[in-house]
């Protein structure tokens, strides 16, 4: 499991949950190996939080998606409009057990 964060401001989020979804799903997508993707969304007062998770088959899948180093964050030049920052690394989380 990949999981990405990034903030963006409030007035902004509805416009960046288009574009992920427009943008980022396709890409995503676009790679043999992702079996899930989850784009999540929290608002708070004065930004909204986005967490995306993707499930894949394999770290060799990742890798094909993110680069050599999948530890890196994967942006798309577009992301400079709305994000507040852009944290350097992604977390990854091996799944032991689904149901």
């Amino acid at each position: 499991m990949r999981l990405w964060h990034g903030k963006v401001p409030i007035e902004k989020a509805d416009e960046y949950e288009r574009f992920l979804i427009e943008r980022a799903v396709p890409d995503y997508s676009s790679v043999d190996g992702l079996l899930k993707l989850y784009f999540t969304r929290r608002d708070e007062e004065d930004m909204a939080h986005f967490l995306l998770v993707t499930i894949w088959d394999s770290m060799e899948s990742i890798k094909k998606f993110a680069g050599e180093n999948p530890k890196l964050a994967k942006y798309y030049p577009e992301d400079d409009d709305f994000l507040l920052e852009k944290e350097k690394y992604v977390q990854h989380y091996r799944v032991f057990y689904e149901k």
